[in-house]
C-alpha cells in the first residue's frame, strides 16, 4: 500500500533528471511536483509518472520548497531535489519508519557523486540533510540559498543513502557557485558584516585542513581534491565579493 506520505520536488527544465528521481519514490501516496517554468519536457514527464504538477513563479530556494510542502495532501513530506535519488536501503528504512514514527522530524545521509566517483569523506559525505518531516513541526527557511530546514523538534536518522548526482560539468558546477557565493556575499553585506584579512587568509585555509585532512577527503582520490579545493576557492570568492560590496557602499 502506497505511505500516506508526500514527496515533493521543485523543478525547471529538469528534463534530462526527472524520470530517475520520480521512479525511486514511487512507493509515495502522492508526488507532488512544483515547477516554475519548464520550457522543457518536465511538465509531460512528471505526469507521465502520475505526479501531481502545481505551478508557481520562482520564489527563490527555501520560499519555493516551503510552497511546496503547503501544498502537499500529506501532513509527512519527503522533500527530494530532481538530481537525487532515494536508494532502495532508504526507502525500506522511510517506509519501516512510517509504520510507526517516533520522531516527527528525519535527517539522511546524502551521498554526492563527483567526476564519476561517489565522495564518501570530507565534506562529500555523509552530509546529513533533513529531508523526511511532519509539517507541522518543521519548515524550510527562507534562505533564497543554501536553504535548510528548520524545527525545534529532536531529530531522528535515517539509515540509506540519498543519492545526489548532478552530472554537471565542472564549468557548470562553477558557474552555480558563483552565483551562491554572489547571494552568500550580498546577504552578509544585509547584516552589516565586514570581511577582515584574517577570513580571506584563514576561511579556505580552515576548510581545506577540515575537510581533507581531519574528516580524510584524501581518501575520495582526485575528485575529492578537486571538490575541496573548489569549496575552498568559494569561500575565499565570497568574503572578496563582501569586501567589494562594503567598498562599494563606502564609495
Amino acid at each position: 500500500m502506497a505511505l500516506p506520505l508526500s514527496v515533493v520536488i521543485i523543478t525547471r527544465n529538469e528534463a534530462a533528471r526527472l524520470s530517475a528521481c520520480l521512479e525511486s519514490v514511487a512507493f509515495a501516496g502522492e508526488i507532488l511536483v512544483v515547477d516554475s517554468g519548464s520550457t522543457d519536457e518536465t511538465v509531460a514527464i512528471a505526469q507521465q509518472h502520475s505526479a501531481r504538477v502545481v505551478h508557481q513563479p520562482w520564489l527563490g530556494f527555501g520560499p519555493q520548497k516551503q510552497f511546496a510542502v503547503q501544498q502537499a495532501s500529506h501532513d509527512w513530506v519527503l522533500c527530494i531535489d530532481a538530481d537525487e535519488r532515494v536508494s532502495e536501503t532508504l526507502r525500506n528504512n522511510i517506509e519501516a519508519t512510517m509504520q510507526s514514527p517516533t520522531q516527527h522530524v528525519y535527517r539522511m545521509p546524502r551521498c554526492n557523486r563527483f567526476l564519476g566517483r561517489w565522495l564518501r569523506f570530507g565534506e562529500g559525505y555523509p552530509d546529513f540533510n533533513i529531508r523526511l518531516f511532519h509539517r507541522a513541526h518543521a519548515q524550510w527557511s527562507d534562505d533564497v540559498v543554501h536553504e535548510h530546514v528548520i524545527t525545534r523538534d529532536s531529530v531522528g536518522t535515517l539509515s540509506g543513502d540519498l543519492l545526489h548526482e548532478s552530472q554537471e560539468t565542472i564549468a557548470r558546477y562553477l558557474e552555480k557557485q558563483n552565483g551562491y557565493t554572489t547571494l552568500q556575499a550580498e546577504r552578509l553585506a544585509a547584516a552589516g558584516a565586514y570581511p577582515s584579512r584574517t577570513q580571506l587568509v584563514l576561511s579556505p585555509l580552515v576548510r581545506f585542513i577540515k575537510f581533507y585532512i581531519v574528516r580524510q577527503g584524501f581518501r575520495d582520490g582526485v575528485p575529492g581534491l578537486v571538490h575541496i579545493a573548489m569549496g575552498c576557492f568559494n569561500s575565499f570568492i565570497k568574503y572578496a565579493k563582501l569586501l567589494e560590496l562594503r567598498r562599494s557602499d563606502k564609495q
